[in-house]
């Protein structure tokens, strides 16, 4: 080879295909964040979804139970006027025994009177 020409000899190197992080565009920084910001909008969506399907099932059971303690209320107020009228019975009772002097009859003092 001649002194005033000289030929470069210049060595390939292999070529690297990209990577699939740089192929995505995913090595520059505003992409990345993007991606964190939609990360972020995904799950405070599901967030929302499942927190207000809590909050309706949580209504719901509240709801059951005001309709059971209302039953209850009723059964409770049915019970104490029950237990009001057997107390008034025997009020009635020891009134009769204690004032008028009034007592049981002998069974065989008893007559039975037909209504034919």
């Amino acid at each position: 080879m001649s002194l005033g020409r000289r030929v470069k000899i210049q060595k390939q190197l292999p070529t690297r295909k990209p990577s699939i992080l740089r192929w995505a565009g995913l090595t520059k920084s505003s992409t990345l964040g993007l991606l964190l910001l939609l990360g972020l909008g995904l799950s405070t969506g599901i967030s929302v979804v499942y927190t207000t399907h809590e909050s309706r099932f949580a209504f719901n059971q509240l709801q059951e139970l005001k309709d059971q303690a209302i039953q209850l209320d009723v059964e409770w107020g049915q019970l104490l006027i029950e237990q009001s009228t057997f107390g008034v019975e025997g009020k009635i009772e020891q009134k009769a025994i204690d004032e008028l002097h009034m007592q049981v009859p002998e069974l065989t003092s008893i007559v039975m009177v037909s209504s034919e």
